[in-house]
């Protein structure tokens, strides 16, 4: 139940601990040690002088280490689906397809890992160039320091630790504090393997003064992080000369055109909206409709939502659990009392239970509106009227973000448009723009932060390309 720190794969407890409650019960359900700047800059020494060994090993036993963690998780899986559920509240079907992802994620940045190289370059193709042989090849970046968020308490940290330890890095890793065990566990997982790199990861805890301590270092090569922008902007100003991949905030839209599916499109929006309780920065949280299926649409929506199950996320059919805590909650319904003293109208009653902030459809929006300008980490979606794409496409782009979004229809011409012409790091035609398949480039622009995750691209991030001429 304890989290402990690991400096390197040394594990260290602590007799001062932080508790972590419930967002749904309020009991405890893990405890983590109290770290400081000291033992972040402790953990970095232990990576810096670990990397030198890290990226001396071998591909493949950098392979079989990440498959070995995939196996062990495995075998756990149910009791990993338990503490994210404990810990963020998250609904346990959810929490069980999250370690299900995990699983995937790890095991594709091993065999992802095996087919990177580099490339022979042809130095004679230039008239001032000479017959070389000449080639670029890949390698490991050094020491990464990876800070995740709280909404996917397990994948998000995979996302970091598989691509950054499969490229031949030294990790510290500050997981999210809302989660300290369900990082821990995961980490206990690569420390113990028997094909485990010695130091290779290390693990703290901590807010602003830890997270502070590990940016601001001149050891790590790269830092990678996922949360909030104003947390990004003070990464990006205080890293320095580093490698810096921030997953941000987003503003997730989608279209809906008069010749699209309307009960497909209410159905996956239904879900893009309020799944993890809108607690996903690809939450659906704008909606733009044409006018002339407007209604049609709001209904069908609304009809949806109502079938959605809000409760316990111990219920195998909770699709909908608790906020993470009561800012939250209290912050969310700000953003729909704000929309209706504006103009705006909650289809089905706003209601709050404890944590459990049941989903909100609102009509009658508009842009101008604090609802859909900014991010509102909350199941809350809105409906816009438009006339047509032409009108929703500077709408939807008019945003700080840019992260995913969407666009239902069956017209061709338009589906190209939308692939051109949204202003995003990714584009699904006929789907919720809340998809994501762990196996794709995934990041955005504006805002919404820089560089991209997903195997391939995350360990591109992690690693450095070394020219190499052979005269």
């Amino acid at each position: 139940m304890v989290a402990n720190i690991y400096f390197g794969s040394q594990e260290t407890s602590r007799q001062e601990l932080t508790q972590r409650l419930s967002p749904y019960s309020g009991e405890v359900v893990s405890m983590a040690a109290v770290c400081n700047a000291d033992d972040a800059k402790k953990a970095l020494l232990i990576a810096k002088e670990a990397s030198k060994e890290t990226k001396k090993s071998t591909i493949a036993q950098r392979c079989s280490w990440l498959l070995d963690v995939a196996q062990k998780l495995r075998e756990t899986k149910e009791d990993m689906a338990k503490i994210i559920t404990d810990e963020v509240g998250k609904p346990i079907a959810f929490s069980r397809v999250e370690v299900e992802r995990c699983i995937e994620t790890v095991t594709l940045c091993a065999e992802t890992m095996r087919t990177m190289h580099g490339e022979t370059i042809n130095t004679d193709a230039m008239s001032s160039g000479k017959k070389t042989t000449a080639f670029f090849l890949r390698e490991s970046a050094g020491v990464v320091v990876a800070i995740t968020p709280f909404n996917f308490p397990l994948n998000l940290v995979a996302h970091k630790l598989a691509p950054a330890l499969v490229a031949g890095n030294a990790v510290v890793l500050k997981p999210t504090p809302e989660a300290p065990l369900s990082a821990y566990k995961f980490a206990k997982l690569f420390i113990e393997s028997k094909y485990a790199l010695k130091d290779a990861l290390s693990v703290v805890y901590g807010d602003a003064e830890v997270g502070g301590a590990l940016v601001s270092s001149d050891i790590p090569r790269v830092i990678s992080f996922t949360g909030s922008v104003p947390v990004g902007n003070i990464i990006a100003k205080s890293a320095g000369i580093k490698k810096v991949s921030l997953e941000l905030g987003g503003n997730a839209a989608t279209y809906i055109d008069e010749s699209a599916d309307l009960d497909l499109a209410a159905s996956r929006c239904a879900i893009g909206a309020f799944v993890n309780s809108g607690q996903v920065c690809i939450s659906l949280q704008r909606i733009y409709v044409n006018a002339k299926i407007y209604d049609a649409f709001a209904q069908k929506m609304a009809q949806q939502t109502k079938k959605l199950v809000v409760g316990s996320p111990y219920d195998d059919d909770t699709f909908m659990g608790p906020l993470i805590d009561d800012e939250a909650c209290k912050r969310a319904m700000g953003w729909v009392e704000s929309a209706i003293e504006e103009g705006a109208t909650a289809m089905l009653t706003p209601r709050v239970d404890g944590r459990l902030f049941y989903p909100c459809v609102m009509t009658d929006v508009r842009d101008d509106m604090a609802i859909v300008c900014e991010e509102v980490f909350a199941p809350i979606v809105s409906l816009v009227k438009v006339e047509s794409f032409d009108d929703a496409l500077p709408r939807i782009n008019n945003s700080p973000y840019g992260l995913q979004f969407s666009i239902f229809t069956n017209d061709l011409s338009l589906t190209k448009r939308a692939i051109y012409e949204l202003d995003a790091g990714g584009v699904v035609i006929n789907d919720m723009p809340t998809l994501r398949f762990d196996i794709q480039p995934y990041g955005g622009v504006k805002l919404s932060g820089v560089g991209r995750e997903g195997p391939r691209f995350a360990i591109e991030e992690m690693s450095e390309i070394k020219s190499v001429v052979i005269c």
